[in-house]
């Protein structure tokens, strides 16, 4: 399957390799918004790896190794995803960014944004398995009508202080 200008690698962690592959979507629903409101790379940098830290809690409950999210089916797969302007989900996240509503945005883009409704399935298996989920949380209730944009940010950047890595 490699060629001159392409290299397959494997694993054989299933479970880390599907969550990653799944929740980058909603991460890169996140990354759109970043973009759409202009908030700058750092922003959407620190955003990132909030939410591959987020992925990673609930891939580790899931029974996944940690180390996974960190190779080219985690951390990879989610840079890829985030920052191209090809991305449906970086540019459903953007659209809903300007105002349009979820189904608005659906429309606009024409084909299927798995990110949209793997939030949902993301923030349930945080419940499930005990494991905080903010941004899946607030990509939940931006997508319900529930909150704004802008509200969904404050919420995030507003949450109790705490060490990074705790």
């Amino acid at each position: 399957l490699s060629s001159a200008r392409f290299r397959v690698y494997t694993s054989r962690d299933v479970i880390g390799v599907e969550i990653g592959g799944a929740l980058k979507n909603v991460i890169a629903l996140g990354a759109g918004v970043s973009d759409g409101l202009r908030m700058g790379q750092n922003a959407k940098a620190a955003f990132i790896t909030r939410g591959l830290a987020e992925l990673t809690r609930l891939g580790i409950a899931a029974g996944a190794n940690p180390l996974t999210f960190g190779g080219l089916s985690g951390l990879g797969d989610l840079i890829a995803t985030c920052e191209s302007p090809l991305s449906r989900n970086r540019t459903f996240g953007q659209l809903l960014s300007e105002g349009l509503s979820m189904e608005d945005a659906r429309q606009r883009i024409g084909h299927v944004v798995e990110g949209a409704t793997t939030a949902y399935a993301m923030a349930e298996l945080g419940r499930r398995y005990g494991v905080e989920t903010p941004i899946a949380d607030a990509i939940v209730a931006v997508l319900d009508g529930q909150v704004s944009v802008d509200d969904a940010i404050h919420v995030l950047l507003t949450r109790n202080q705490r060490a990074e890595l705790d």
